[in-house]
């Protein structure tokens, strides 16, 4: 379907305001969050190497609880949730030995578009200042009980609702040892075929105040990636001529989180912090990262060293150990209902289209994309080349006719501008944007292949 020729001057207007819907968010409870960090913290360590048959302590049992807090949230639900582990070996510089891997994953299948997936997850395993000993008290309380009680607590109030799409929670195991539960999770999830739209990896998540006394409660960051992982030398290349190295689907889903925290007066706000994850240092974000889908990693505003990776001890009169001790749990039921809102809201729009932009040596722009799976509608966005958030639009009223949809903005100089696309679900749920510059899409980029 192609649309007519637009004036150049675009509406300038926010996203829509938030649903009309029941907020899922204030369903969340501080008082669960506290206890399921307790229970974890209660299994002395949580080390990938620990004991996995002891019935009280160490990794195995932990996963077991884990899993054991999904079948809870299930049968509250009438059993909506599939709950499995998924497992493999594994072994490198932090594993000397080969071990057994497992992550426990719950499943809450969507009834429209159940191959279209939402994923909520933290790293349920612990360490202490040597990266090997497996045997150390390392009570893992905000690095990672707070994520991992996140992800449980989401479960248990998004399975109150359904959605078109699905959403998978997953408790990831040997992150301390090399993101080896995330390298997990993304190959299952490539291997099942599935459309991923979203991963939000929350990791130390749990503190307002840092090594150094300064507190921050009202913020948390959403780490993103720039020019996307797994662009090969021709996307690159394209990008560099077109642009495209501020546009990967990771950049967007963050302005679309802090689009959508400015919508909540009780909620926290995003500090957008535009790297991949902080200097030097990994999450389980990344390895989906590497394979082309669209994550991010929530962290604390401010980060607590002599409170993680850390020996219980005290040395000069300063206390070190990662303990409940050191929590702030109001702050973590405000990142909680941050990630419930964000997946109700991600998990009901549809997926952003494929578009492109043309305007080479023209005086317009010509964007086309392919129409989207449960697309009542789309926006036309548009930002200066030197701007950081989509702050102009055109909406597109309907879906068309099922064939391509063409709009020329004119007079419009591409050179000039950064284009995108959203889609938006009959009750005005509207994705984050896609770019229309190399990379931009919302799916992984072909290797090798230099037609796109």
């Amino acid at each position: 379907m192609r649309y007519p020729i637009l004036a150049a001057a675009l509406l300038a207007a926010p996203f829509a305001s938030a649903s009309a819907q029941q907020d899922p968010g204030l369903d969340v409870s501080e008082e669960r969050l506290r206890a399921d960090v307790e229970a974890m913290v209660g299994f002395y360590t949580r080390h990938t190497l620990s004991s996995q048959t002891d019935p009280e302590r160490g990794i195995g049992a932990a996963l077991e609880w884990g899993i054991g807090e999904f079948r809870e949230a299930s049968a509250a639900c009438g059993d909506c949730l599939e709950t499995r582990f998924i497992e493999t070996e594994v072994s490198g510089r932090r594993i000397p030995e080969p071990v057994r891997l497992r992550n426990a994953i719950a499943i809450q299948w969507g009834t429209e578009r159940p191959n279209e997936v939402v994923i909520i997850q933290g790293h349920i395993d612990s360490r202490g200042s040597d990266v090997l000993d497996a045997e150390v008290e390392a009570p893992g309380a905000n690095d990672n009980a707070s994520g991992s009680a996140l992800t449980i607590e989401a479960a248990r109030v998004l399975s109150q609702h359904i959605y078109p799409t699905t959403i998978i929670y997953a408790l990831l195991s040997g992150e301390e040892q090399g993101l080896y539960g995330g390298n997990l999770l993304a190959d299952y999830v490539t291997e099942q075929g599935w459309t991923v739209k979203a991963v939000l990896n929350n990791d130390v998540v749990g503190g307002s105040c840092g090594s150094d006394g300064v507190c921050d409660a009202e913020n948390v960051r959403v780490f993103s990636e720039g020019v996307r992982a797994d662009a090969d030398a021709a996307t690159r290349a394209r990008m560099r001529s077109m642009g495209g190295a501020n546009d990967s689907p990771s950049r967007n889903l963050s302005r679309w989180l802090d689009t959508l925290a400015a919508q909540y007066e009780d909620g926290l706000d995003v500090r957008q912090t535009w790297r991949s994850d902080r200097m030097g240092r990994g999450g389980d974000h990344l390895p989906f990262l590497d394979r082309g889908y669209p994550a991010i990693r929530f962290s604390v505003a401010i980060e607590d060293y002599e409170h993680q990776h850390q020996d219980l001890r005290v040395e000069n009169g300063v206390i070190y150990g990662d303990t409940i001790a050191e929590m702030d749990f109001p702050y973590l039921a405000r990142v909680t209902q941050f990630n419930v809102r964000a997946a109700d809201r991600l998990a009901r729009a549809p997926m952003p289209p494929r578009v492109t932009a043309n305007g080479i040596v023209r005086p317009d722009v010509l964007l086309e994309w392919q129409p989207v799976d449960g697309a009542a509608g789309y926006t036309v966005w548009r930002r200066r080349t030197d701007e950081r958030d989509w702050n102009q639009r055109l909406t597109v009223a309907d879906a068309g006719d099922g064939a391509e949809i063409s709009v020329t903005l004119a007079p419009d100089r591409g050179d000039d501008w950064i284009f995108g696309v959203s889609s938006v679900s009959a009750d005005g749920s509207e994705s984050p944007v896609s770019s229309a510059v190399p990379g931009g899409e919302f799916y992984p980029l072909p290797q090798g292949d230099d037609s796109q």
